[in-house]
């Protein structure tokens, strides 16, 4: 009789053991011939080792299932230990799994665009309104390539402009008042990663949230490195953003022409950028539009009817230029 430890590396065990232990007494149901104790993320197995090649094979791909999907369940285990796909193996075109263990892919044809231009390009554009998935599509391909170990860090970043309202008075030091402006990037993250599991990638510095000025003079590498509401930067902020890329990264800059906050004699840095950038080889550019839109269907009918107004607005000003060009004549 030999002794070997397996440690479950990277999950939660609390997951992985189940319910008051249930997945654990499954998983020695199991495999009668063996003992398996367990203590803390470590799990003590004893057995002939024969018997204990195919229980630590199978241990380690229940290990591997939870960290891919962030869950397992009893009929997972069963399809493990018979050597069988279980369902979420079976799924195609998934990114990564929430914490509930939904999964999340690309639910329109714009969207799969964003997805495929991540694949070719190293720096993708992706522009569009609210509620199109642009920040929590791209999250999720930086947390996919992060678990594929392609990268080694996902750094995450937004100007500091706010929008109508003033946080300066906000109590705290500098990362209690601009962690309201990086909150959406929490919300996706704690959505795909476990709560321990992200609070140690951040403590680690696996995961970087800083706001855009905190950029400058940082060459960065081994990396998905997305720029969120890039349409509140400056020219001259999303020039030295871009000029950031190091190498074996992945740029994915994401905005709302419709939602600019800067002051209105301020020329938006992301409007320029497309300018210029437009046709550049290695660079992609995916708008997406209200079609795309995930949220609430009242969200789209809101996207649509302001479309409508600022189009409205438009005209009556370009009637109202041409019309005091005239009286001037």
């Amino acid at each position: 009789m030999i002794e070997k430890h397996i440690v479950l590396e990277d999950i939660d065990p609390v997951t992985f053991y189940g319910v008051n232990n249930g997945h654990l007494q499954m998983i020695k149901s199991l495999y009668p011939k063996t003992r398996i104790v367990a203590r803390g993320n470590v799990l003590r197995v004893l057995g002939d080792e024969e018997d204990m090649a195919k229980v630590e094979e199978d241990i380690e791909n229940m290990r591997k299932h939870v960290l891919k999907y962030n869950t397992i369940t009893e009929e997972d285990i069963l399809d493990i230990a018979k050597g069988q796909k279980t369902k979420a193996d079976a799924t195609k075109d998934v990114l990564v799994y929430s914490i509930s263990g939904r999964p999340i892919k690309s639910r329109s044809e714009n969207q799969q665009a964003l997805v495929d231009a991540f694949e070719k390009d190293d720096m993708i554009f992706a522009v569009g309104p609210a509620g199109t998935g642009k920040t929590y599509l791209s999250i999720a391909l930086a947390v996919r390539a992060l678990k594929d170990k392609d990268i080694k860090k996902i750094i995450l970043s937004r100007p500091a402009v706010e929008a109508g309202e003033k946080l300066g008075f906000l109590p705290g030091d500098m990362k209690d008042k601009i962690d309201p402006y990086l909150q959406p990037l929490y919300d996706a993250l704690e959505d795909m990663i476990p709560s321990v599991k992200l609070q140690d990638m951040m403590e680690k510095h696996v995961i970087q949230i800083a706001p855009l000025a905190f950029m400058r003079g940082r060459t960065l590498s081994d990396a998905v490195v997305i720029l969120d509401e890039a349409q509140n930067t400056t020219p001259a902020q999303i020039r030295m953003f871009l000029t950031r890329m190091g190498w074996n990264t992945k740029m994915i800059i994401t905005g709302d022409m419709t939602q600019i906050d800067l002051p209105r004699q301020q020329k938006s840095g992301l409007k320029e950028a497309l300018q210029i950038l437009d046709g550049v080889e290695g660079i992609s550019i995916v708008n997406l539009n209200q079609k795309d839109i995930v949220r609430h269907k009242l969200v789209t009918r809101i996207v649509k009817a302001y479309g409508a107004y600022d189009k409205k607005i438009a005209s009556l000003k370009s009637n109202n230029t041409q019309n005091e060009s005239i009286d001037k004549d």
